[in-house]
């Protein structure tokens, strides 16, 4: 994801990286040149005159433009759950680790808090992993003993088996009476967070928009868009390629922009930036914990994840 501060509004007019009009460019080009020969031949396909005005074409515009912005809320939707979900993520982290380095402990045990929250960095990173479908090996053997990690890396949902290991750790403190019932009922509340975190993501990356919605909303923009020259070409002639091709842009940039963020969870420029998140939760936990952090990522204007 690029995060920016905000631009001039001049600048912003020339804005490329992040922008969807790259992947647009050949499209938009073959629509130039559709344009360029509707109106040398002046509207006329072998000698037949097609009867386009731009009177239909205005009220079906009209209409594509209500259903393009219905399709961009129901992707925005996904984006915004999928970033309360990490945020939840974050304030869900942050209060197991208050919870484990407030403990007082005066029995002589095995148990650190620095292994919960090491397992708890893992949990994070192994979920981002499992929503882009990435190998989590590295980053899960910087944060795991050697036991934990051959059993992590077994496993297909990595997320649930880490979960598994955290609420083991609160058994063991418990059977050591470091803990009591209402501590570890206090643990277990937000154990069922972070499993309702896990579903939501989970959720989103395995339901996407139904697949015959996206191919009419496709199909109907782009015949829309090879039928607009027809129709302007008595009014406007030898202008009809270059309002072709803005008109074009609008509506192919918003069904580009409603693709691209459909799934919040991958590794485009306007997807959530999971990396990035990832690594400031992991963070702040080991902060709260007293150890040292670096500030190489404050004050960033340009995130890529």
């Amino acid at each position: 994801m690029i995060i920016r501060k905000k631009e001039n509004w001049f600048k912003m007019l020339f804005v490329w990286h992040g922008s969807v009009l790259p992947r647009l460019l050949p499209r938009l080009f073959l629509l130039f040149i559709l344009s360029l020969g509707v109106v040398y031949l002046r509207g006329m396909i072998f000698s037949f005159k097609v009867p386009l005005n731009p009177a239909p074409l205005t009220l079906f515009g009209f209409v594509l433009a209500l259903f393009l912005g219905f399709r961009n809320n129901a992707s925005y939707d996904r984006f915004w759950e999928g970033r309360k979900l990490w945020g939840a993520l974050l304030n869900t982290s942050r209060s197991l680790t208050r919870q484990v380095l407030t403990l007082k402990n005066t029995k002589k045990t095995s148990l650190l808090p620095s292994d919960f929250i090491n397992l708890l960095g893992a949990f994070i990173f192994a979920l981002k992993h499992q929503l882009r479908g990435t190998d989590a090996y590295e980053d899960l053997q910087q944060r795991l003993h050697e036991y934990q990690m051959k059993v992590v890396a077994a496993a297909k949902y990595k997320p649930a088996v880490i979960m598994r290991l955290l609420g083991e750790w609160v058994q063991k403190a418990r059977e050591e009476e470091i803990i009591d019932s209402i501590q570890q009922s206090r643990f277990d509340e937000n154990f069922d967070k972070l499993s309702d975190i896990v579903g939501g993501c989970e959720r989103i990356v395995s339901t996407p928009i139904p697949y015959s919605y996206r191919v009419l909303l496709h199909r109907t923009v782009y015949i829309y868009c090879f039928l607009l020259p027809f129709g302007l070409v008595d009014s406007l002639r030898w202008f009809t390629p270059l309002i072709v091709v803005f008109v074009a842009y609008t509506f192919v940039a918003f069904e580009a922009i409603a693709d691209e963020i459909e799934e919040p969870f991958g590794t485009e420029a306007n997807d959530l930036a999971l990396n990035s998140m990832s690594v400031m939760i992991d963070e702040t936990i080991h902060e709260m914990a007293g150890e040292k952090i670096s500030n190489t990522q404050k004050q960033v204007q340009n995130i890529i994840d």
